[in-house]
């Protein structure tokens, strides 16, 4: 959206979302915007446990909580151990059904993965909500009569990704999962007043079912609105890298590897990237843009976003180590002050091989794949374009021992300026 597309009062919070591009469809503006810029709303949002972590395609969500949060309003975040159990369906194919022991494992990690994004004290102090708190005490006869009551089917069908399954099969599970959706927005508004629901565009059938569903039951108002779908400028899904998802989990993508994602956007992604993700105002960000934009070989704006989200996600003393893991990895600072797991987070993403004993620099730079032959790594150190924990060699036949190991099991190898693997020494 353009400046002169923006509504007047460009400094609410309705026309600071219209401006980022944060709305996609609602159920009406102007209801909305009298929701998130009159007094405190009590909205809610969900994430089904479908993995142990959840992941950057997630993040969408999550910064929207936090901004809504910080804009006064109060929020529910609904782990789905009801809804996790049956699967929103997939166009492609039914959902593999994950135990419901395995499922309440990856819903306490998730509650606890969310908790730092929001505040839980306060007059909008946020909630953590479980929709098995309900779902798991109510009887197949009262969801029938209680909640299936109010489902045309037709309009069920009508749905694009129910249609496009009918041909090669839906089940009962998968088809009635709307049903159970729209239950969890009537009871967080019975319950807690929630008067706002949101979620990704894909989202949008499942929302405004839960909308009519409450209206049905004679209770309301309440509204909804969705988030753009997030995608990349090359064609790639977000949110995977080249190593794979991109979780929120550290155990499952480093700190390191989430702030390389960032890092790494493409040039015609990044400036809506910032505008989605990143708490910097409208002001700061244009400026931001207008500098990226004189100076793109610097990716100023890559490395803000990068920064911001790491710190956010992961904390500030692992957003440290990432950045001096990037500048160290490149001889633009000290490998010896890197944590281990930092840097053997950062030499997994380039390369990381493992060795039971040390052959010559040389054979170093073969194993490694920085060459291809031993005569191709000769001719590189030979010409000083060989490097190993960032110290220039010059020698053909130099040779490494165990004290020019890191943390006394890493080398750091390098071929010119911007081509670098890992070694590790087993035992």
């Amino acid at each position: 959206m353009t400046d002169s597309n923006l509504p007047q009062g460009r400094d609410s919070l309705t026309d600071d979302l219209l401006w980022r591009g944060l709305i996609q469809d609602s159920t009406g503006l102007d209801e909305l915007r009298e929701l998130l810029d009159g007094g405190s709303t009590t909205f809610y949002v969900g994430f089904d446990p479908t993995a142990p972590s959840l992941h950057i395609g997630n993040l969408m969500q999550v910064v929207m909580a936090r901004r809504l949060q910080q804009a006064g309003h109060r929020p529910l975040l609904l782990v789905g151990g009801a809804t996790g159990q049956i699967g929103d369906p997939k166009e492609s194919a039914e959902r593999t059904l994950n135990p419901p022991e395995v499922i309440a494992g990856w819903v306490e990690r998730i509650r606890e993965q969310l908790s730092p994004f929001v505040t839980y004290s306060g007059e909008n102090a946020a909630q953590l909500v479980n929709n098995l708190d309900w779902t798991g005490e109510m009887s197949v006869v009262e969801f029938l009569r209680d909640v299936g009551k109010h489902f045309p089917v037709n309009k069920m069908l009508a749905r694009e990704v129910v249609k496009a399954r009918l041909e090669t099969g839906i089940s009962y599970t998968e088809f009635s999962y709307q049903l159970l959706q729209a239950n969890d927005y009537f009871e967080l508004h019975r319950r807690h007043g929630c008067r706002l629901q949101y979620g990704g565009s894909d989202q949008w059938g499942n929302i405004t079912a839960g909308v009519d569903y409450i209206r049905r039951r004679g209770a309301g108002p309440v509204e909804a609105f969705t988030t753009p779908l997030v995608t990349k400028a090359d064609g790639t899904k977000f949110g995977k890298s080249e190593t794979g998802t991109v979780w929120l989990d550290p155990q499952m993508t480093s700190p390191y590897a989430f702030y390389q994602f960032w890092v790494n956007a493409d040039d015609r992604d990044v400036s809506r990237y910032l505008r989605y993700f990143s708490f910097r105002s409208r002001e700061e960000l244009e400026e931001l843009e207008k500098a990226t934009a004189e100076r793109p070989q610097a990716r100023l704006a890559q490395r803000a976003l990068a920064e911001e989200l790491t710190t956010l996600v992961h904390g500030e003393r692992e957003m440290a180590q990432a950045v001096a893991a990037s500048q160290a990895l490149f001889g633009r600072g000290s490998l010896d002050e890197l944590a281990p797991e930092t840097l053997r987070a950062a030499l997994t993403e380039a390369g990381l091989v493992h060795l039971d004993e040390l052959p010559d620099v040389a054979g170093l730079l073969k194993e490694s794949g920085l060459v291809p032959s031993m005569k191709e790594a000769r001719r590189v150190i030979a010409e000083g374009g060989a490097y190993v924990n960032n110290t220039r060699i010059s020698e053909v036949d130099a040779t490494v021992s165990a004290d020019d190991l890191l943390h006394g099991r890493y080398l750091v190898l390098r071929r010119g300026k911007r081509s670098f693997a890992g070694v590790e020494l087993r035992g």
